[in-house]
This record gives structure tokens, C-alpha cells and sequence, in this order.
């Protein structure tokens, strides 16, 4: 059935909607616009009741993989030491230490002072909720802009599609997940006009995940973007006057209280989005803060020598999204190819998205997640647009996909955490709770597997070697690694040395053999055992030391 839009304007705060199909879309096309032609209709009752058990169900199901495994990958087992050396008088940028802001090992250590340290299973449970939040998010924005169908697809399509990605990448309890309801919480209340919302829901996302800062670029535009003419629901003293009134006789009146309406939206854009951080930086260490989650990774983003293996990394994670959106991706084209439509604050955020994916050059699955909400957002205008059997289409191709990506977690084998397993177990044996390990390798998890303290506030050798974006080129070495965090580590060795060494590398670039520092102290210190663990070498201290 074809609905007529009315004629009155849109809302100002609103972002770009999908035009008219008299305008956007040939005579032949059948159209199926929302309600209202962009602007809300009153909700129907109990919408929002019978919408919630849905998505909740459905966040439920897509997320069951992530409670089969103790953790998924090592950022998982990264940040549960960390919250157990901060619960420990740990000070983060200090003792404790990582590339990445502080919400979410707060976060951590909050849930593992509340439910204790020895499972993840509440994280994970957090991660459901997180997805339940995103979509909720994306339901009501969606709504917002094209009527009550619009809300209950666009939650529909995220949860079905969050988890189209290896199950390392997209069923682990990190930073994306937790980061996903504050991008969308930020486009949502900027389109609402609520700057300083959406000022703190950016800063949420940047203190959650640097490259969370994406969404700020959407955010400005529809600042840039709001009309001069339409008054602030919050805001009353900005309303513009009426055209009938003497101000607005002359073309100098709207626009010039258009101006001050938006430097006054950026001041609170600003303010909100400026404090969180700030704040942040002064309850740690402020020169601790700039230098690991911005200054001191330089050598990071480099991948000489490693075009190869990150360049098919990538291609290979595309390829997975790819799979998981099928049902997404031609909505979009499809209307791109019979009309030029779509709010441009979604392509916006979408290119942002897609930049900060890029950035660094690394490729990671779970990067990848940052696409989906703008994505689902652009398939949900899309299908307004086209037939209702096209809607059809992208619930059943997307479920499809979502059936196999949930296979796979359910049934995909941990090789790596098994390994993780056994190593911890043989660190029990050959030591006591007291005394401290340092584990030479990738794989942070081993230290709270085998609930023993680390010998360093370094948990990986990537931090020390530049090793983190799986390099496998020259840019590996101690002169690589992050600036000035040899001299502490040998400090730290020197000054408690631990009675167990782990050299986990396995032949990797870091390989212990090939670091002049640490070689030349497990020769003067510490013997090797016989026995490696699935190729790990353990090394004890020697007596007399």
C-alpha cells in the first residue's frame, strides 16, 4: 500500500531522510515508505514491550557461543589480568599497562570485585546486554526517521548480523562490543538535536576504544546540518521566530540565529565530549594516559615487511562480512541504482567507520564490527524504499547467515586456548601462588589461567617488540618496541626476578634468541627444562642468584 508523506517540513533536529518515492525512485518501482514519510507516528501501544523480548531473545541466541569457552581470544584474558592487578593496588598507565583507554578494564575489575575473579561468564553476560543496547539504539533511531516497520527491522538486522566474523573476533567480551551502544547512542541523540548527549556518548566510545572518535564526523554533520528555523525541544530560548515576525523579514534573521544555534550546540558537543576524557586522564596518570593510548605507538601502524600476511588478513575478514551482510548489501545498491538516497550522516558514519577500520593498518576481525550499525541503518532506509518482498529477502538472507556464523562458534575448536591451558597448568606445578612468572609471548591468559602475578607490567612481547598487529617482518625487534619500556622491564627483572620464565614464542619474530636483552639474562640466570610444553621452553632460575 502506498502511503503519502505529509507536506509539512522536516523535524530540525532530524537527520536527512529517505526522499519521497515520486522523487527517488522510477514510476515502475513500487515504493513502501514508513508512516509519516520520515517523521515518527505515535508509537502504538506496548510497542516497545513486545519489541524488547524479541531482540532480547534474539541477542541471547547469537551470543550463546561466546559461553562455551572460558575466553575467546587474548584481549579477553589481557584485560582479566589487568582488572586482578588493579584489584592488586595496580595503578593503570603505571603498573598496569595497555594501547587502550581505561573503561573497559574499570569495567572488568568492577565486575570481577562484584561476582569474583575466576570466571568471565558475567562479562559475557555484560557483552549480551551491550548487543541488546545496540540494537535498541538502532530500533529507536530508526524509527525515529522512518515509522514503527523501520524500528523493529533495523534491531532485527544488527543482532542477526553482529555476529558474522570468526567467533574469536566477534563472540569475545572486548572493546567493540562495548563500545557499538555508545557509537549509536551518539548518532541517535544527534539527531535528536541533544548535543551534549551526544557529546558524552562520543566520549564514552573513545574512552571505550580510541577509533570510537569515528562517529564524531556524523555527529558534526548533523550539527552543521540542523535548521535554523526549528526550535530546540531543550532549548526553548534558541527557537527562531516566526516568519511572520519582524526578524524574519529580512534574510539576515533566521541565519544568523541559525549560527548561534549551532556554535552554541558545538560549545555543548564540545564541553560534553571533552570532560570524559579529561577526567579520565586526571583519576590516572595524565602523562601516562596521552602517551599509551596516543603518543606511543608510532611503530605500530607501520607494516613493512608484512604487506602480505596483513593484506590477506584483511581481504579475509572483509570476505566474512561480506557473507554475513548478503542480505544488507543489495537494499543499498539497489537504491543507490535507481536514485541518489540516503541520509548522508549515515554514509558519513559509514566512511568514518571504514577509515577507522583502516587505521593502522592491522585488519583484525573485531574491527570490523564498528561497520554494522551504520550499515544496518542504510539497509533499513533502503528497504523502505523498495517492496516489501524485499524486506523479506535481506530477514531470510541475513538469518541464513546467521545460522552458519552461529554454527560455527558453536562447534569451531580453541587450539590456542588449549595450549593456553595445558602451559598454565605445567606454571602451577613448577611454582608457588607467591612467586612471579614472566610469560614471553602473545598470550596474556596463561597468567590468569594459572593464577599466578606477572613479573612485569609488559603482558605481551608485543609491547616490547611491536609485535601486537601479528607482524612477521622486519618491524619486529627491541628497537621497535614502545619507547622506553626496555629499561623498565630489565628494572623490574632485576628487582624481583621471577622464578619461572616462559619463552612461548614458538619460533615467532619475538623469539627470545633473537632479543639481545633478554637473551643475555636467561643465559646469566636461568637454565632451561627439558621438557617444552607444546613448544613453550620454561626456564628456572638458577641457585645462588
Amino acid at each position: 500500500m502506498l502511503v503519502e508523506p505529509p507536506p509539512s517540513a522536516p523535524s530540525a533536529a532530524a537527520p536527512p531522510s529517505v526522499p519521497a518515492p515520486r522523487t527517488a525512485a522510477p514510476r515502475t518501482e513500487p515504493v513502501a515508505l514508513a508512516p509519516g514519510g520520515g517523521a515518527p507516528a505515535p508509537a502504538p501501544a506496548g510497542y516497545w514491550r513486545r519489541l524488547l523480548p524479541v531482540f532480547a531473545v534474539l541477542a541471547v541466541v547469537t551470543r550463546l557461543p561466546s559461553f562455551r569457552h572460558t575466553l575467546w581470544n587474548p584481549d579477553e584474558g589481557f584485560l582479566a589480568v589487568q582488572a586482578r592487578m588493579l584489584a592488586d593496588g595496580g595503578e593503570l598507565y603505571e603498573t598496569v599497562v595497555d594501547r587502550k583507554p581505561p573503561l573497559l578494564p574499570w569495567l572488568y575489575a568492577a565486575t570481577f570485585a562484584v561476582f569474583g575473579d575466576e570466571s568471565l561468564r558475567p562479562l559475557k553476560v555484560l557483552a549480551v546486554l551491550s548487543q541488546l543496547l545496540t540494537a535498541l539504539v538502532l530500533a529507536a533511531t530508526a524509527r525515529e526517521r522512518w515509522g514503527d516497520r523501520a524500528g523493529r527491522t533495523a534491531g532485527v538486522l544488527y543482532l542477526l548480523v553482529s555476529i558474522g566474523l570468526n567467533p574469536e573476533d566477534a563472540q569475545a567480551a572486548t572493546f567493540e562490543i562495548f563500545m557499538l551502544p555508545f557509537t549509536a547512542a551518539a548518532v541517535m541523540y544527534a539527531g535528536k538535536g541533544r548535543w551534549g548527549a551526544a557529546g558524552l556518548a562520543v566520549a564514552g566510545a573513545v574512552l571505550m576504544k580510541q577509533t570510537g572518535g569515528a562517529v564524531l564526523v556524523p555527529v558534526l554533520w548533523l550539527l552543521w546540518r540542523s535548521s535554523p528555523r526549528r526550535p530546540s525541544p531543550r532549548r526553548p530560548s534558541l527557537r527562531s521566530p516566526s516568519p511572520r515576525g519582524p526578524s524574519a523579514r529580512g534574510p539576515s534573521g533566521p541565519r544568523k540565529r541559525g549560527t548561534c544555534a549551532r556554535r552554541a550546540g558545538l560549545l555543548r558537543l564540545g564541553l560534553a565530549f571533552a570532560l570524559p576524557p579529561a577526567a579520565a586522564a586526571l583519576l590516572t596518570d595524565p602523562s601516562g594516559f596521552v602517551f599509551w593510548t596516543v603518543t606511543g605507538s608510532g611503530a605500530y601502524a607501520a607494516f613493512t615487511g608484512s604487506e602480505l600476511h596483513v593484506l590477506s588478513r584483511g581481504l579475509a575478514n572483509t570476505a566474512l562480512l561480506g557473507a554475513a551482510c548478503a542480505g544488507l548489501v543489495p537494499p543499498v545498491v539497489r537504491v543507490l541504482r535507481i536514485a541518489r538516497t540516503g541520509a548522508a550522516d549515515l554514509w558519513l558514519w559509514l566512511a568514518s567507520s571504514a577509515a577507522a577500520v583502516l587505521l593502522g593498518l592491522h585488519f583484525f576481525g573485531h574491527y570490523y564490527l564498528q561497520l554494522l550499525p551504520p550499515l544496518v541503518l542504510l539497509a533499513t532506509a533502503a528497504l523502505q524504499v523498495l517492496p516489501r518482498t524485499r524486506l523479506a529477502t535481506a530477514l531470510l538472507g541475513s538469518a541464513g547467515a546467521c545460522a552458519l556464523f552461529l554454527a560455527w562458534g558453536l562447534l569451531a575448536p580453541r587450539p590456542e586456548l588449549a595450549h593456553a591451558v595445558r602451559l598454565a597448568a605445567e606454571v602451577r606445578h613448577r611454582t608457588t601462588p607467591q612467586e612471579r612468572v614472566l610469560l614471553w609471548g602473545m598470550h596474556p591468559e596463561t597468567y590468569w589461567l594459572a593464577d599466578r602475578d606477572p613479573a612485569s607490567r609488559y603482558l605481551t612481547a608485543g609491547l616490547l617488540t611491536n609485535y601486537s598487529g601479528g607482524r612477521d617482518g622486519p618491524q619486529v625487534g627491541e628497537r621497535y618496541g614502545m619507547a622506553g619500556t626496555w629499561p623498565v622491564l630489565v628494572r623490574e627483572l632485576h628487582g624481583s626476578p621471577p622464578a619461572l620464565i616462559v619463552d612461548d614464542s614458538r619460533g615467532k619474530p619475538y623469539a627470545a634468541e633473537r632479543l639481545p636483552t633478554l637473551r643475555r639474562l636467561l643465559a646469566r640466570y636461568y637454565r632451561p627444562l627439558p621438557d617444552p610444553v607444546d613448544g613453550a621452553v620454561l626456564y628456572v632460575r638458577t641457585t645462588g642468584r
